[in-house]
């Protein structure tokens, strides 16, 4: 069968913030992020700056507004600094836009061609959950540092902290939306199911939620959607749709090759995790067996473990990153396992209630 939406992989997100500038020097300085590329007044853009960091294959674009009124600073205004645009890579920008029209998707900005002595890029983008979007990027062997438009920064890569690539991509939605969104992905991109979470199997004491995965044909984009469930309080879903305005991303995976290496740096660089209870540990070893790494570091930086029937994972979750409960981080290395710690969600959870209790939202 014909794959009508063929993706190459991520692209970059796109995050709208308050000071573009400021985002720039935090995820630098404590992500180890290299600014790489620039567009501003300085290259012709009056009403925005925007800066590209990368890290390994990650891309993160940081854009600010410039003037009164503009939709970033809206943006801002409804939601604090979030992911606005979850970019693809595709082969055709144009074929992917005219797809997805035609299974449903709402077109938010039609095919366009940039250019410059480097090359064309060709843009195209539909709407998602919320204010969040999809970019279909095609490249088409574009030479330059980022996109048409952007100034090469003329920086020297970083050492970075061991960040490689984006694993997934979260997003939360209104109670009795999941499967909505479910089968948005499935008629839009194509893609399948690769697991669902039911409320029991994501459920503290206090609150629970739903998830399900979206994933497209060879694996390369994970999508886990998650809603809200029914519980004695307010869940950490419900958290966030009240403090960012409703639905949007909620946190992003990026894989590393050594999680004790690279959580180690980012701790030396100030970067704060959730923090796991010694007790964790008692059980974790004999749960999931022997790993590629020590238990005791694991304990000393907090990092999660869970095994599944095609190997296991590692994984530590940061704490918000801005003073709104909204958008966060997870570190993940993985050694075959496809999952996302289902053991590990007791325990991930009950770490969020005590940041939410701390904030007076539980």
């Amino acid at each position: 069968m014909d794959d009508f939406m063929p993706l190459d992989g991520w692209d970059h997100l796109h995050l709208w913030v308050g000071n573009a500038r400021q985002a720039t020097y935090y995820y630098e300085r404590a992500y180890g992020f290299t600014p790489i590329a620039y567009m501003g007044p300085e290259t012709g853009t009056r009403d925005r700056a925007s800066y590209v960091l990368a890290q390994g294959d990650v891309r993160l674009v940081v854009t600010s507004a410039l003037v009164t009124g503009h939709e970033v600073a809206q943006f801002c205004h409804r939601h604090g600094d979030g992911v606005k645009d979850v970019a693809l890579t595709v082969p055709d920008a144009s074929a992917a836009y005219e797809a997805a029209l035609e299974r449903g998707a709402r077109g938010v900005t039609e095919p366009y061609t940039i250019e410059d002595e480097d090359g064309k890029v060709e843009i195209a983008t539909i709407a998602t959950y919320g204010d969040a979007v999809h970019s279909f990027v095609a490249r088409r062997g574009y030479g330059g540092v980022f996109l048409p438009g952007y100034r090469a920064t003329g920086a020297e890569a970083a050492a970075g902290s061991g960040l490689l690539q984006i694993d997934h991509v979260v997003g939360n939605v209104e109670l009795g939306a999941m499967d909505e969104w479910v089968h948005f992905y499935e008629r839009v991109l194509g893609f399948t199911e690769l697991i669902h979470f039911s409320d029991e199997a994501i459920s503290t004491e206090y609150s629970a939620l739903m998830s399900k995965v979206m994933t497209d044909g060879e694996g390369k984009i994970k999508f886990p959607i998650n809603e809200p469930a029914e519980g004695k309080r307010k869940s950490q879903i419900e958290e966030y749709l009240e403090f960012y305005g409703g639905p949007g991303v909620q946190h992003v995976a990026i894989l590393c090759e050594d999680i004790v290496e690279t959580v180690g740096a980012l701790r030396e660089r100030g970067v704060r995790f959730l923090e796991t209870p010694g007790s964790y540990y008692e059980e974790a070893a004999e749960r999931v067996g022997d790993v590629d790494a020590d238990w005791a570091d694991l304990e000393r930086l907090g990092i999660l473990a869970d095994r599944d029937d095609e190997g296991y994972l590692l994984q530590i979750f940061t704490r918000t990153l801005q003073d709104r409960p909204t958008l966060f981080f997870e570190v993940i290395e993985r050694h075959g396992s496809r999952g996302f710690g289902e053991g590990n969600f007791k325990a991930l959870f009950e770490a969020i209630e005590r940041e939410q209790a701390l904030r007076g939202n539980l």
